[in-house]
């Protein structure tokens, strides 16, 4: 820890969640120093309990605040006296008892009285510092979790909570090492968040580089014309304005979406013969690994939905819009039911070309949202996409714009790389202070 000094003299704990402690510290069970309680949530069906409450109340999802300032809902009086939400008063710690992903076993600080759900333990402290056991428990959060088993439908409870050791000493002491925390991890809070603005901005920087130069070219000194579309406004004179399947293979199935779940159910799958290529493997850009495959005699049936080198493949379900060129060398196999296979001209639209337009920008996401009349779309259909109207520049453009954007973008993202490991780095270190201040690995009593 660098400028920090350790205690004048340590012992051994005998906890292995403490290791060795200063000399003067002490360790007893939560439940010993504590109130623990759960809360609850009032009927969801009744409208009249959460449309006009003023009673602060928390789901399980307030924990990732760690200071939390702001509340999930608001409750009725009625709402309160008819259920078991209870209040959690000021500077209490809420632990996450239950909730998906990494929440369980967060805990985390309240600044304002307020009630909670069920899947949250409130811990009340009285004569032990409760923003000192916020940062303890904060630090001890893999321990916490390990209480309960990783199957995400086993949480904690009340009895694993009181369970806890925590370390124990001078109150005046305690507080010594919140303020310490308070303060250095909201000055690597603020270096954290400014790396993150500086990540989107880099991303808003990278699309506006790439949705200028596949609307407008790399010659901005070229003619104009009107694009006669009002979205696309005016792009290069001699560029084309046309639906995509202009740009199609004019054999059968040059576009196509993988096959009805009448035609492939979760029943034909198995673990080894031909693959299946789905979503994942466009998503990824991994088309080695191997998630679904079907039988030969499966596959002679779906024959009319094998992918071959260089189609373009899209996802249309889900998290739609993304896209991959199925790489030469790879084994043969059929489309899933969730991807769609675009096959072009190659004298008149590359593949490169169209994967900037169509993941790298909003543009043709967007004309599909305005196409189905909805704010969002989940679904992408082929007589829907082949109708979409792209401006597209001759082939040879298309090649110079897609190699701009690879040597151009390929600087930002190396940057974005930069900043995120900068900020994995605050990140541990943040962790590893919190941990050395409340375990006693460092003494920062009377630190400025």
């Amino acid at each position: 820890m660098g400028k920090y000094v350790a205690y004048p003299a340590y012992k051994d704990s005998g906890i292995e969640w403490l290791g060795k402690v200063p000399e003067h510290w002490d360790s007893v069970a939560l439940r010993w120093i504590s109130k623990r309680f759960s809360g609850g949530t009032p009927d969801k069906t009744n409208g009249d309990y959460w449309s006009e409450g003023t009673i602060p109340w928390l789901n399980s999802g307030a924990v990732n605040q760690q200071i939390i300032t702001t509340s999930s809902a608001y409750i009725s009086l009625d709402a309160l006296e008819n259920s078991s939400a209870k209040w959690v008063p000021e500077k209490a710690v809420l632990i996450a008892l239950a909730g998906q992903g990494k929440t369980k076993g967060m805990a985390a600080y309240t600044t304002f009285p307020t009630t909670c759900n069920q899947s949250m333990a409130a811990v009340v402290f009285e004569e032990y510092n409760p923003k000192f056991m916020f940062w303890w428990l904060t630090s001890q959060y893999k321990n916490i979790r390990g209480l309960a088993s990783d199957d995400a439908r086993d949480g904690l409870n009340l009895e694993m909570i009181g369970s806890i050791p925590c370390p124990i000493f001078d109150k005046y002491e305690q507080q010594q090492i919140a303020d310490f925390l308070d303060d250095k991890t909201a000055h690597l809070d603020k270096l954290i968040g400014q790396k993150q603005q500086m990540i989107v901005l880099l991303n808003e920087k990278r699309m506006a580089l790439i949705t200028q130069a596949v609307t407008k070219g790399l010659d901005l000194s070229v003619p104009m014309k009107d694009s006669g579309v009002e979205w696309l406004g005016d792009i290069p004179e001699h560029w084309n304005v046309l639906p995509l399947k202009a740009f199609l293979n004019d054999i059968a199935g040059s576009i196509k979406t993988g096959p009805f779940g009448s035609q492939l159910k979760s029943a034909d799958m198995s673990k080894e013969g031909i693959k299946v290529y789905n979503q994942k493997n466009v998503i990824t850009g991994d088309f080695n690994s191997g998630f679904d495959f079907i039988s030969e005699e499966k596959y002679n049936e779906l024959s009319s939905f094998e992918i071959f080198p260089e189609d373009l493949l899209v996802t249309t379900r889900g998290t739609i819009g993304r896209c991959a060129i199925f790489p030469h060398g790879i084994e043969k196999g059929v489309l899933h039911p969730c991807l769609m296979r675009l096959q072009f001209k190659k004298n008149k639209l590359l593949n490169h070309f169209f994967v900037k337009l169509m993941q790298e920008t909003k543009i043709l996401l967007e004309q599909l949202t305005l196409k189905s009349n909805a704010t969002t779309i989940e679904v992408i259909y082929t007589d829907t996409l082949k109708n979409l109207i792209i401006a597209v520049p001759p082939v040879f453009e298309q090649q110079q714009i897609a190699n701009y954007l690879n040597t151009e973008t390929q600087k930002i993202d190396d940057m974005i790389t930069t900043v995120k490991q900068a900020i994995a780095t605050l990140q541990e270190y943040r962790t590893a202070l919190i941990t050395a201040a409340v375990t006693g690995k460092i003494d920062v009593r009377g630190f400025k």
